[in-house]
C-alpha cells in the first residue's frame, strides 16, 4: 500500500471497548456543543434562585444544634432551591439545546458558482480533513464480517483503500490487464485514489486527476513527488468542459464527484466523450431516492435541502436517473448499477468517532471549532438519511461500445 501520509504522526488507538458500541454520536454532537452554555446557564439559574430565596431578616430560633440559625437556614435554602432551581435549569437546558439545533439546522455552505473550489481549497489548507481521512476524501468499505464485529474495530483509513479495491473489481479494472492504461480521475480531491491507481497499475500507466481546487492540485502533486509516482499528475479543470480530445482515456473513474456537479447530464456526457471505445467507466456517487416511485414528503424535502446546502451540493439525483443519462448517450454498453449503502454507511459515524478518539487534528485550531461541530452534525444527518432510504450510494460500471457497435 502507499505509505499513509499520517505515518509521521504518532497515532492514538484506544481500545474500542471504552466506547459503548451502541452510542449515538448525535448525543455527543450537537448536544455537547450546548454543554458549556447549559452549564453556565445552570449556574446562573442556581445563583439567581439562591439570591432570591435568602431571608431578608434573621428570626430568633432555638439555639440547640439542630435548630441553630445556620442549620435551619441551610435546610430552608436546600428545600427551596431544590424546588425552584431545577425547573429553571431544565428549561434553560431545553432552550439552549433547541437554540443550538436551530443554528446547526440552518445550512452554512450553499452552492454557488465558485463554492466548490473555495470550500475544497479551505478544507485542504486547514489540514483537518487530511489528518482524519488520510489521502482519500471518500467513504470506506466494510464487509459483513467487519460490520458484525463492530465497524470501529476496523482501521478507518484502511476502509478507504478497501473501497478502491472493491470499486476496481466492480468496474472490471484488473492491474494485470490495464497495466499500461491511461486513466482519468474526475474530481480527484488531493489525489489519493489517483496515486493509488498509479501505483497499483504500474509505472507504464498514466493517471490524470482533475479538480476545481488549486490547493488540491498543489497538495496532490506534492504527495505524488513524495511517493515517487511521476505517472500521477493533477490539474485544475472543469469536469463539465474538459479540455481533452474525444477518446482519450482507457479508464474514466469518478468517485463522489457527481454530487457537486450543477449539470449532471453534461457531467455524464463529458466522461463518455473522453473515454476510448472499449474503455471502462466506473462511478460512485451519492444519490437520492427515485421520487417517481415514492414522492418526497415535506420532511424528505427539508432533509434533502439541508444536505444540499450544508456541503455545497447543487442537488442529487437517483440511481435510475443517472443510468438513464448514461443510456441516453448511446455510447455505452449495458450499465451495471448497485446501491452500496450497506458496506459504506458505517463511514459516516466512524468519521465522527475518529475525531473523538484523537482530537489533536482540530483541538489546536479553535477558529475551526464551529466548522468541526457543523461537519459532525452533517455527518450524522447523512447517516440517518442513508439509513432510512432517503439517500442511496450509487455504483455504476459500463464499457464504451466500439465505433461500429454504436452506429
Amino acid at each position: 500500500r502507499p505509505r499513509d501520509l499520517r505515518a509521521s504522526v504518532t497515532q492514538y488507538n484506544p481500545p474500542t471497548a471504552t466506547i459503548p458500541p451502541t452510542a449515538d454520536p448525535m448525543r455527543l454532537f450537537p448536544t455537547s456543543a450546548a454543554a458549556s452554555g447549559f452549564l453556565l446557564a445552570s449556574v446562573s439559574a442556581f445563583s439567581t434562585s439562591h439570591r432570591r430565596l435568602l431571608p431578608t431578616h434573621r428570626p430568633q430560633y432555638d439555639q440547640s444544634p439542630e435548630n441553630s440559625p445556620t442549620a435551619v437556614h441551610m435546610g430552608l435554602k436546600s428545600t427551596l432551591l431544590t424546588k425552584s432551581a431545577i425547573p429553571a435549569i431544565a428549561a434553560t437546558a431545553a432552550v439552549s439545546t433547541a437554540a443550538v439545533k436551530l443554528v446547526l439546522d440552518r445550512p452554512s455552505r450553499v452552492y454557488s458558482e465558485d463554492s466548490v473550489a473555495r470550500e475544497y481549497d479551505a478544507w485542504t489548507q486547514d489540514g483537518i480533513l487530511e489528518y482524519y481521512w488520510g489521502e482519500h476524501i471518500h467513504l470506506g468499505y466494510y464487509n459483513e464480517e467487519e460490520m458484525a464485529a463492530g465497524y470501529k474495530k476496523k482501521d478507518f483509513i484502511q476502509a478507504k483503500y478497501d473501497f478502491i479495491d472493491e470499486m476496481m473489481k466492480f468496474g472490471g479494472i484488473d492491474p494485470a490487464v490495464h497495466s499500461g492504461a491511461k486513466v482519468l480521475d474526475v474530481g480527484c480531491g488531493f489525489g489519493g485514489t489517483s496515486r493509488y491507481l498509479a501505483d497499483k497499475l504500474g509505472p507504464k500507466a498514466e493517471v490524470t486527476g482533475i479538480t476545481l481546487s488549486p490547493n488540491q492540485v498543489k497538495r496532490g502533486t506534492e504527495l505524488a513527488e513524495e511517493r515517487n509516482l511521476p505517472n500521477a499528475k493533477f490539474m485544475v479543470m472543469n469536469a463539465l468542459e474538459m479540455d481533452f480530445p474525444d477518446d482519450s482515456f482507457d479508464i474514466v473513474w469518478a468517485c463522489e464527484s457527481g454530487e457537486h456537479m450543477p449539470d449532471k447530464e453534461a457531467y455524464i456526457n463529458e466522461m463518455m466523450r473522453v473515454l476510448k471505445p472499449g474503455g471502462k467507466f466506473v462511478m460512485a456517487t451519492w444519490c437520492q431516492r427515485d421520487d417517481r416511485e415514492v414522492p418526497f414528503n415535506k420532511k424528505d424535502k427539508r432533509d434533502l435541502r439541508f444536505l444540499y446546502e450544508e456541503w455545497t451540493h447543487p442537488y442529487f439525483i437517483s440511481i435510475e436517473a443517472y443510468k438513464e443519462l448514461i443510456d441516453a448517450t448511446k455510447l455505452m454498453g449495458p450499465v451495471k448499477t448497485a446501491d452500496w449503502v450497506e458496506p459504506t454507511i458505517a463511514s459516516w459515524r466512524h468519521s465522527i468517532w475518529v475525531g473523538i478518539y484523537d482530537p489533536r487534528g482540530f483541538i489546536f485550531k479553535p477558529h475551526r471549532y464551529l466548522k468541526c461541530v457543523r461537519d459532525a452534525y452533517c455527518l450524522e444527518r447523512m447517516h440517518r438519511a442513508f439509513k432510512r432510504g432517503l439517500m442511496q450510494y450509487g455504483m455504476f460500471a459500463a464499457t464504451k461500445s466500439k465505433k461500429e457497435e454504436s452506429n
